[in-house]
């Protein structure tokens, strides 16, 4: 009769423990990185448009500010944002 109270007792402190245990990333973590994905792929979206090619001659719009410059800028911050996504850690709440 001991034995089963002893386990019991056991099996309740096990799932106490089960429910203190947090997992490393949280939603706010999963959010922020869902919007860092997004910045990424917009900045690849902004980055496409055609190219050159012989039959077409010489396509000016490829030295455009928008493929060189806006798109490679808005890809890179969403990689900065990716990482500061992974690592944040937000506050208790109490």
């Amino acid at each position: 009769m001991s034995d089963k109270i002893n386990s019991q007792k056991m099996a309740e402190s096990e799932i106490e423990k089960e429910k203190a245990v947090q997992f490393p990333l949280v939603k706010a973590n999963f959010i922020l990185m869902g919007i860092a994905a997004a910045a990424i792929v917009i900045g690849f979206l902004l980055m496409l448009g055609p190219g050159s090619s012989e039959a077409n001659g010489f396509n000016i719009d490829i030295f455009s500010a928008r493929r060189i410059v806006v798109g490679p800028i808005i890809s890179f911050l969403g990689f900065i944002f990716m990482g500061f996504g992974i690592i944040y850690r937000p506050k208790k709440q109490r």
